[in-house]
């Protein structure tokens, strides 16, 4: 029997947020992978466990969940006023695909520690003890991200007492700030509008937000598909019909937003768009058994990722969440109460989350200037992962 030798790659696994993923430096990759291509695509599923039939991605890196089955590559910037490349890559948990459609919110907090410590930002940008900015061009999405990284006696701390909701133990807290986060290429309402009749063929017919903010999201109310708003993992992931349901009218909504151009795409973008659910401020149990109280948020949300419930919200979603809580009108607005508003923070399965934006209308057309939030990282692995040599 013939046998073919593993291969080392260097890498490093991080927490970032409320994901985590395995982060490369572009110069590490093998050659024949530092380009796109199908062999980059074999290799990062291999480094996950993709495609893998049983949906566990026992043999690899990943975790069997939108969350956990994420690849980044990161380069010095081409960019000017720019120190890093952020190449995001969404692996399929059962399909043999990488998904390079969006970005990863969640894993942005990791992007500029891991720059830092990679000898990807210029030592002169590093402060001995404060703050570094690490200017962060997005290639998915080609979009400016700062990301504010402390920094003490001129390494990257990590270790803190901020807490997010959705993740275990404290860390340093890392500010990012997703700059003009609506779509470059066209309106922030793909639609013209703020509230659309999204017709779904066998399912109905609903009122839904469509923004491009951070991420393309799909918007619809809690109460119009049966649900409160407080759901959690288990109340949803569970129910295959119901899942059905959502990626029917995820994949409608994507073709309604211009993404795609029939249904039968969607199964190959499954990373964008999103698809979330909105309510009024209710009290509830989160997964951690803390109660949250109405008085303590503004709304509701919850929103699926790869075809399931997400445990928290995806950092991305979470920009859309503001900014189109940001706009009146729009039915995020209208379940946080109405009005004009610079901030939101909504309730999800894990806890709550505060972010700010900033949108304005200018001649007819809305805008978003920037969303900010609060997230934390931290290496939890680091080395080098190993592939078959014959992976590629």
């Amino acid at each position: 029997m013939s046998s073919v030798p593993q291969i080392k790659v260097p890498a490093t696994y991080i927490r970032g947020g409320t994901s985590k993923g395995v982060f490369f430096r572009r110069q590490d990759l093998p050659e024949a992978c530092q380009e796109p291509g199908e062999a980059r695509d074999k290799l990062l599923m291999r480094v996950i466990g993709s495609p893998d039939p049983y949906g566990q991605q026992i043999d690899g890196m990943g975790g069997a969940t939108s969350s956990t089955s994420k690849t980044v590559i990161l380069d010095k910037s081409t960019q000017p006023d720019h120190d890093v490349d952020y190449l995001f890559g969404q692996v399929a948990i059962n399909k043999a695909f990488v998904d390079w459609s969006g970005n990863c919110g969640n894993l942005t907090a990791a992007v500029g520690a891991f720059a830092i410590s990679g000898g990807l930002v210029d030592a002169d940008r590093i402060p001995e003890n404060g703050i570094c900015t690490v200017r962060i061009w997005q290639k998915n999405i080609q979009k400016t991200i700062i990301a504010h990284v402390p920094i003490t006696n001129g390494e990257v701390q990590e270790t803190g007492d901020f807490e997010l909701d959705g993740v275990t133990f404290p860390a340093a807290e890392v500010v990012i700030e997703f700059m003009d986060p609506a779509d470059g290429e066209g309106s922030m309402f793909p639609t013209g509008n703020l509230v659309d009749d999204l017709e779904v063929p066998g399912v109905g017919t609903f009122k839904a937000t469509m923004i491009n903010a951070g991420i393309p999201t799909i918007f619809v109310n809690a109460a119009d598909i049966g649900y409160t708003g407080t759901e959690l993992q288990k109340d949803i992931n569970g129910n295959a019909e119901a899942l059905a349901r959502f990626e029917t009218m995820r994949a409608y909504g994507a073709v309604q937003m211009g993404l795609i151009k029939d249904i039968e795409e969607a199964v190959a973008r499954q990373h964008t768009p999103k698809i979330a659910f909105v309510a009024p401020a209710t009290d509830y149990e989160a997964s951690s058994g803390k109660q949250i109280s109405a008085n303590d948020i503004d709304v509701c949300v919850r929103a699926l990722s790869m075809g399931k419930l997400h445990h928290a919200m995806m950092g991305t979603a979470s920009v859309a969440i503001a900014t189109a809580a940001a706009v009146p009108g729009t039915l995020v607005n209208l379940a946080a109460g109405g009005g004009p508003r610079d901030a939101v923070t909504f309730g999800h399965p894990s806890g709550t989350l505060k972010v700010g934006a900033a949108a304005e209308e200018v001649q007819g057309e809305w805008t978003a200037k920037k969303a900010v939030m609060s997230r934390s990282a931290r290496v939890l692995m680091e080395g080098t992962v190993r592939v078959p040599g014959d992976t590629f």
